[in-house]
């Protein structure tokens, strides 16, 4: 099964006249790196909300955020820790003094800070317990949209394989036409130059240069690579890691057909299996 690392999820309840919303984000990234912004009443929960995600998720840069909203919050129901903001531009000074340079905390800086800002009307108790159960409802609904935004890459990855093959197919057919036909000009050419060589030597260079020009070892590694990732692109767990190294593993092959390239054909072969291989990477970064 394939999953996009990329996706988005909002959802919301209401306990009484407080209102949790939660909001997650996830975009791709090399291994599972996670961020939190909680309301300082529950910031608690960010041990149980982190064990979550990393039983859940494999890979991907996540941003989680939870909100807090009440009735009445645009009728001044929010006081000011007056404490911790002396403490926060004492502090603020304090580092100024030290570095001898730089700016002061802003106002906006400091409201933003954890714990300024406090709720007046008193929250329900259990209100940890329901934001919990929401942020797991919350995160079924991301893998869901893992899950169908993985089908989208499933399905334009298997295009460009098909595509692959099909170049690949068709260089096995027209190779030995092709390693012929190369003969045969180095044949008439060398009798144009009225070069004279002996039977012996002259079937020896034919034969070094179809060896030199042979690429079915190329043309078979390819298709074992193409195996390799339909059978990765089907397995039950994290595959873009795999994935991501077969891409290289097929752009090698491509770059040794290209170098071995006798014809125009073949030239342009190899090139049209580079744009696909290409294209299939970029959208391989996404997958989890």
């Amino acid at each position: 099964m394939v999953l996009s690392m990329t996706a988005f999820a909002r959802k919301q309840s209401s306990i009484g006249q407080t209102l949790l919303v939660w909001e997650i984000r996830s975009v791709n990234h090399r291994y599972l790196e996670t961020g939190f912004r909680f309301p300082e009443a529950l910031r608690s929960l960010e041990p149980a909300v982190r064990d979550a995600l990393r039983k859940t998720l494999a890979r991907g840069k996540v941003d989680c955020q939870l909100r807090i909203e009440t009735e009445g919050a645009q009728e001044n129901n929010l006081q000011i820790d007056e404490a911790l903001v002396v403490k926060l531009n004492n502090a603020s000074g304090e580092v100024l003094h030290l570095t001898g340079g730089g700016n002061a905390l802003t106002v906006h800086e400091i409201l933003k800070w954890p714990g300024v800002l406090l709720e007046s009307q008193a929250l329900p108790e259990d209100l940890e317990t329901h934001a919990l159960a929401l942020f797991k409802q919350t995160l079924k609904e991301l893998v869901d949209t893992r899950k169908r935004e993985g089908e989208e890459l499933y399905g334009f990855v298997s295009k460009r394989l098909a595509g692959i093959r099909e170049i690949v197919s068709s260089l096995k057919t027209r190779m030995p036409e092709i390693i012929a036909a190369q003969q045969q000009a180095l044949r008439d050419r060398l009798e144009a130059l009225k070069i004279e060589l002996d039977g012996t030597r002259l079937e020896q260079e034919i034969v070094m240069y179809a060896q030199k020009w042979d690429i079915d070892e190329e043309l078979d590694r390819l298709e074992a690579h193409l195996n390799e990732v339909e059978r990765v692109l089907e397995l039950n767990e994290p595959s873009g890691r795999r994935l991501d190294f077969l891409m290289q593993e097929l752009n090698r092959e491509a770059n040794t057909l290209s170098s071995k390239s006798i014809v125009s054909e073949t030239t342009h072969n190899a090139v049209d299996l580079k744009v696909l291989i290409e294209q299939m990477r970029e959208q391989i970064q996404n997958i989890e």
